[in-house]
């Protein structure tokens, strides 16, 4: 066994001359064990939040879509495209199209993002699992067309989940010029009706804009005949998306843009990560704070073991060697402060996960969830012990320095 190492071992477990030097370094270890929990807790609930924001644009949002990387619209019938489209790894795609458009219920008006898709959308995405009234997921019929609204632009048009008069949808006619006498009539005006049903993302992004119509229906509108915002894609069970995403993304070269779920949502993923990192830097200032009762405890036991540093010193030990001692001291006082903070913050985080033991608003339902959401990711648990060991052994290693040859 490693002499200073044995030593170091022999000095953190055993009763000092002065009891004082126990409780400090009891609470050394303590400092280091709520910095570690504090750190285990704290990214756990990002991730948490992370993975909640992104189930709710998984009911929404393709595992793949293919847009164009210049221009708004582009040809569906393109021979890349509906070769991408009969790929084996591909089990449903389904053309998409998006315009900003003003419609109007009553005397009320909103500015909204109309979705035209195909009737194939329900098995595309999970819509099903974010729809709410007592209708169905029906796009038109043989005699109109209907138009699924997001629950926050039902509630700023005041017209209800089952409205009964039409919406009027107005959108400026393409290639045309305004007419300045009759300003009216350069827009093409339609009628979307009320299937029963509204969508909640949960995303003001999408609750308080978007409107599902049918393809035909947008295309209708904007006098386009196969143009297309975008190619929305699911990959069959079993297949890797990232390389499904890489092969279509070399089969259909420079001009487009294949994106997967978090890359459709990057600026919000982003400022999530941003905001992890933010707090991850905080909590290890504080882990650093946290070490300085290490110094104070290598301090006093160093003052407590000077006899045995002489009785070492007539063995033959070195210098050298008699710092590795408190070295080795500070580095197990880190490494049982960082284990027994990993344990503990791991055991809070599972209850907080199955009890919900921290709420979120006293449970009155303003929020979409009761408690505070929280996941484990095993690179952040692995992330945080190299980190606590490696800020506690570069605290240590200079004051032990100075203070052995102060002091000894």
């Amino acid at each position: 066994m490693n002499f200073p190492f044995y030593i170091a071992r022999r000095y953190l477990f055993s009763k000092k001359k002065h009891n004082a030097i126990n409780i400090i370094s009891a609470i050394s270890v303590c400092g280091v064990a709520l910095a570690t929990l504090a750190l285990v807790c704290t990214l756990s609930v990002f991730n948490g939040f992370q993975d909640m924001v992104a189930s709710f644009f998984t009911a929404f949002d393709p595992e793949l879509k293919i847009t164009v990387r210049e221009g708004k619209v582009f040809d569906a019938q393109d021979e890349r495209i509906r070769a991408v489209c009969a790929l084996p790894e591909v089990e449903i795609s389904t053309q998409t199209l998006e315009e900003n458009a003003m419609v109007q219920y009553k005397d009320r008006q909103a500015m909204v993002v109309l979705k035209g898709v195909e009737d194939n959308f329900e098995q595309l995405t999970a819509i099903d699992s974010i729809l709410y009234g007592s209708g169905d997921f029906i796009l038109h019929d043989s005699i109109v067309d209907y138009g699924i609204m997001g629950v926050e632009l039902i509630s700023t048009l005041g017209t209800g989940i089952q409205f009964v008069d039409p919406l009027q949808v107005y959108l400026p006619k393409r290639n045309a010029k305004v007419n300045m006498a009759n300003p009216g009539a350069s827009f093409r005006k339609e009628y979307l009706y009320s299937p029963g049903v509204v969508f909640a993302v949960n995303q003001p992004e999408y609750d308080a804009s978007y409107i599902l119509t049918p393809l035909h229906f947008l295309r209708r509108m904007m006098d386009y005949t196969t143009e297309v915002s975008a190619i929305e894609l699911k990959v069959k069970p079993g297949m890797s998306v990232a390389s499904v995403q890489s092969k279509i993304a070399e089969m259909l070269g420079d001009r487009f843009i294949v994106q997967n779920r978090y890359e459709q949502q990057a600026d919000v993923f982003r400022i999530m990560e941003i905001e992890k990192l933010i707090s991850y830097l905080f909590l290890t200032f504080i882990l650093m704070v946290a070490c300085f009762n290490v110094i104070g405890s290598l301090s006093m036991l160093i003052l407590d073991k000077k006899e045995d540093v002489v009785t070492l010193r007539n063995l033959g030990a070195d210098d050298r060697l008699i710092s590795r001692i408190f070295l080795f001291e500070g580095r197990l006082i880190s490494l049982f402060g960082a284990l027994i903070g990993i344990v503990l913050g791991l055991a809070l985080c599972f209850l907080q996960q199955y009890f919900g033991l921290i709420t979120l608003g006293g449970g009155n339902g303003t929020f979409v969830v009761d408690a505070y959401p929280v996941s484990v990711h095993a690179w952040d648990i692995v992330l945080i012990f190299v980190t606590v060991l490696a800020v506690g052994f570069l605290s240590v290693w200079y004051p032990v320095r100075y203070l052995s040859k102060r002091l000894l």
